[in-house]
């Protein structure tokens, strides 16, 4: 089994969404800072019927799919929150990770950790 899907089978429900209460709780931070870092309201990740939602579960799975290419060489998820948090992507503006996602860009940043895993320039 590889990280990534240890990794989504540690924050996914039975039947396959990503748990908010899960994600926030491996990252010892609140639902609420987790709506926040995600550019979502907190509606959107307390209620059970808001968090389903096809735009939640997007956000959702582009952050544990971005924590999951970091955490490797970050070494752990918490680790990897940090970098996600705050290192200036020199690609974009220096903007975060986190900044990029709020805005909708979560697959530019996919594909800079691609290039970047594989020996390209940051």
């Amino acid at each position: 089994m590889n990280d990534m899907t240890s990794f989504i089978q540690d924050t996914a429900t039975a039947d396959g969404l990503i748990a908010a209460d899960r994600l926030s709780s491996m990252l010892h931070i609140t639902r609420a800072e987790l709506a926040t870092t995600l550019g979502l309201s907190r509606d959107a990740i307390a209620k059970t019927a808001r968090v389903a939602a096809p735009s939640t579960q997007s956000r959702l799975r582009d952050i544990v799919e971005i924590l999951n290419r970091v955490r490797p060489w970050a070494g752990s998820p918490q680790q990897a929150f940090a970098w996600y948090r705050s290192q200036p992507l020199p690609s974009f503006g220096d903007q975060t990770a986190e900044a990029l996602v709020k805005e909708g860009r979560a697959e530019a940043v996919k594909r800079y950790l691609d290039r970047v895993a594989v020996g390209g320039y940051a």
